[in-house]
């Protein structure tokens, strides 16, 4: 059981804390090790590939890297003898969440899988010193506490002050006869700290490089030699804040100085950084010995996870133009064929728009670049539709407005050779509205890559139970070929194993209930249905359709106190933006609705209602293994793909869904009798806009609806406060952009047949033994496999690297 929070000793916590310490660090330098050895031979002749995210959700790393190293026995038998308990130690880890959600796992995801996949890969990003905040629920509403996860320091990491670079900002171009000079910069340093990215038992350890922003020595001497030299010192604090804090935003645009910083700080060290190990033909060679940008192409690849890192394309011209004496063409030939684009949402508020003010001001030299970027795509478009004066308008680079702004999504398509979704119906919608124009110019640009998760983490490590009964079946390769589950479907109607497969899901579900019961101090029947929503609170993922439909079970049981209804309890976990009120209110209003049903004898244990706190990675790896039901219930169109859902389906929760972002695919994987699938399609969703969605009418018709509704706007949840969902309820009748109450009639019915299935477990179980079968298709494997081949232009190898004490031949 996970001990409670609180109320380790401390003379615990120190042995604790020192053992996990000398775990970690023990662990990372065996992986460091490695990565010495395994990478030289590795990356001579290799492609590198080069993930930049300005987001690495990572979690925990101490059971992950012992499971990837095939070291978990050992060490489990180690802690023990030293009369310590392995899980209580990993308890004590805190998670690295630097990202905000999906984006940010998935790169995490991605970064086993390339390292599994033995790919010569790297990750690039920032060193928050705050990740995301931690999430406190306090009279029912959001409260944000810093997350100082640095606090004790972090075993897994190594400085190297050595490959220390600089990162110039401000200043202005001049024009000289050698072409243009960026001068008068101010300079931040750019620190990077190596962690080791073990793959899953194949010797082989790649790095993710997170630089952290420092200032000069000679920062602000100007001030120091006024004789300010307190202020001089203090004022270092403005370059150091670059690498401060995590925007906390999820699918939401914030277009602050601070964050344009960021992206560039990011793309100006990973790019200096790539250069210089281009240059060295051998690893680990340190004279310059490539002068020709020829090869560059050939031998680096540099994918931008979303438009975040788009700077690297400017960036990258400006080294070559500027600083490598490139013509322009030559340069910007090379650019594209390195730079690869992943696009994660098409909701507009989530696309990336900047100043050119605020250009102008922080990278005026990328500001021209642009503007020729720019001026040479807008020739080429020309040519191609002569007088189309509106196609121009839609396709350029530059938005005229007040102020004029830059689109990065236009500046990503047109810098790179390849534009991919993350799931088929989103790729779809990608080249058929977002970039349509830019799709009709060059189709062959755009690709689907369907996302996936690691079923390293997302199995093995977080329902042990469930992997070692797969295993059993149809041996282990499935930890490295997730396809293999496919075998499972010869033992649907095998008694035994049905029966297994319920056993470790119960045990699950009472284990996580004893944790709820310890954190929230409620008793919770393990017998009811587990239905569980866990994803970042937004309008568009709808907590608020999951909310209508706990009022109305609730208003069923007090309407029939008598009659038999199946139990469930529900639980919805997430993390709202600080500055996005209607989110926040999503969570007031879910507390407080648990607070009347729970509170109410009439009830009883037939329905629970749990805000799970400060939904978080390794929160994640205890809720998922228990759930019975997966919420994926956004507005069709409106998901890129989701990958909580994949996690779910795995193991061995039935979805509830939309046919949204990946759950179309889940369910014709799985087959869509396997699925519960509810509520309009893409298609009658635009049917929908073009006709006017009318709430009012759904109001009128529907009286549970109504009922539901009335009681919120009138403040039975609310007792003390009869208008604070006011405003809620305005939003929902008259400017409810992700039509909840269309899909609410849908929702409730299909809500109907969970139960009638639930009540044959036999049944239940086999749905859930399809779905494990066919979640092969949503291995991370397999999406960075097509990313390989298809897009960087390697070739995945599954031959493992002897370990460095093993000779070589």
């Amino acid at each position: 059981m996970w001990p409670p929070r609180g109320i380790i000793t401390s003379r615990w916590r120190t042995r604790c804390g020192i053992t996990w310490w000398a775990a970690g660090s023990a662990l990372s330098s065996i992986t460091m090790r490695k990565t010495q050895s395994n990478l030289e031979k590795k990356c001579e002749k290799k492609k590198r590939i080069h993930y930049l995210s300005l987001e690495f959700y990572m979690g925990r790393t101490l059971q992950n890297t012992m499971i990837n190293l095939g070291l978990q026995n050992a060490c489990d038998e180690a802690i023990y003898q030293l009369g310590l308990d392995l899980e209580e130690l990993e308890e004590i880890e805190e998670d690295a969440g630097l990202g905000n959600g999906g984006l940010g796992r998935l790169a995490a995801c991605f970064l086993d899988s390339m390292a599994s996949l033995g790919l010569a890969a790297y990750g690039y990003g920032i060193r928050y010193e705050f990740g995301i905040f931690n999430q406190k629920i306090t009279n029912g509403w959001q409260v944000e506490e810093a997350d100082d996860w640095l606090r004790y320091g972090n075993p897994w990491e190594k400085a190297r002050p050595e490959y220390m670079l600089p990162v110039h900002f401000y200043g202005r171009v001049e024009q000289t006869h050698e072409g243009p000079k960026w001068v008068d910069t101010q300079v931040v340093l750019a620190m990077p700290y190596d962690t080791p990215v073990p793959g899953y038992k194949n010797n082989t350890v790649n790095t993710m490089r997170l630089w952290s922003a420092k200032a000069p020595n000679d920062f602000n001497l100007q001030e120091f030699n006024v004789g300010d030299y307190i202020q001089a010192v203090l004022d270092r604090n403005l370059a150091e804040n670059i690498s401060r804090v995590l925007y906390p935003n999820d699918n939401f645009f914030e277009g602050k100085e601070l964050r344009l910083k960021q992206e560039y700080f990011v793309v100006a060290a990973t790019l200096q950084d790539i250069i210089r190990r281009f240059k060295s033909s051998k690893f680990g060679c340190r004279d310059p010995v490539r002068t020709s940008f020829e090869a560059f192409s050939e031998k680096v690849a540099i994918q931008l996870n979303d438009t975040h890192p788009a700077l690297a394309i400017p960036e990258l011209m400006r080294i070559l133009v500027d600083i490598e004496r490139l013509d322009w063409e030559k340069a910007w030939e090379i650019t594209t064929k390195t730079c690869a684009y992943t696009n994660h949402t098409v909701l507009p508020e989530a696309l990336e728009r900047w100043p050119i003010y605020m250009f102008e001001k922080l990278l005026p030299r990328h500001l021209q670049i642009i503007y020729e970027i720019n001026q040479r795509h807008l020739d080429r478009v020309a040519a191609l539709y002569p007088g189309d004066s509106d196609r121009l308008c839609r396709m350029s680079l530059i938005e005229e407005g007040n102020p004029k702004r830059i689109n990065m999504a236009h500046l990503c398509v047109v810098g790179s050779h390849a534009v991919n979704g993350v799931a088929r119906i989103h790729s779809d919608i990608v080249k058929t509205t977002v970039f349509k124009d830019f799709c009709d110019i060059e189709p062959e640009k755009f690709q689907n890559k369907t996302n996936g998760i690691t079923p390293r983490r997302w199995l093995l490590l977080c329902n042990p139970g469930l992997a070692d009964i797969i295993a059993e079946k149809i041996g282990e390769e499935f930890l490295t070929d997730l396809f293999q589950l496919r075998k499972l479907l010869d033992f649907v109607d095998d008694s035994v194993f049905i029966r297994d497969v319920a056993n470790v899901k119960q045990e699950n579900k009472l284990k996580f209930a004893a944790y709820l019961e310890s954190e929230y101090k409620v008793n919770i029947n393990p017998e009811s249905i587990f239905d569980i929503q866990v994803k970042r609170i937004h309008e568009y993922k709808r907590q608020l359709l999951n909310c209508l439909h706990v009022i109305t079970l609730y208003n069923r049981i007090k309407k029939e106190p008598n009659k038999k209804f199946v139990p469930r309890t529900v639980m919805i976990g997430g993390k709202a933006a600080p500055g996005y009120h209607m989110a926040k209110m999503i969570i007031k209003l879910f507390t407080s609705v648990g607070e009347v049903v729970n509170h109410d004898p009439v009830v009883g244990d037939r329905l629970k209602v749990i805000f799970l706190e400060n939904y978080r990675v390794s929160l994640a790896e205890k809720v998922i293994p228990a759930a019975d039901l997966s919420e994926q219930i956004s507005t069709a169109g409106t998901e890129a793909s989701g990958t909580g859902n994949m996690k779910f389906m795995l193991n061995g929760a039935l979805t509830i869904g939309t046919m949204d972002g990946a759950n179309v695919e889940m369910a014709e994987e799985a087959g869509e009798e396997n699925l519960f699938i509810f509520g309009m399609r893409v298609e009658d969703v635009e049917a929908m806009d073009k006709k006017g969605y009318n709430a009012r009418e759904y109001y009128e018709r529907l009286p549970e609806l109504k009922q539901v509704i009335d009681q919120i706007s009138a403040g039975y949840f609310s007792p003390k406060e009869p208008e604070l969902f006011k405003d809620m309820v305005n939003m929902l009748m008259n400017h409810d952009r992700f039509k909840v109450f269309a899909d609410y009639e849908a929702y409730i019915r299909c809500q109907e047949k969970v139960n009638e299935l639930y009540r044959n477990p036999k049944e239940w179980t086999k749905k859930v033994i399809r779905n494990i079968a066919a979640s092969g298709k949503f291995s991370s494997d397999r999406t960075i496999a097509e990313y390989a081949r298809e897009i960087w232009g390697v070739e995945p190898s599954d031959v493992k690297i002897p370990p460095p004490n093993e000779p070589r031949e």
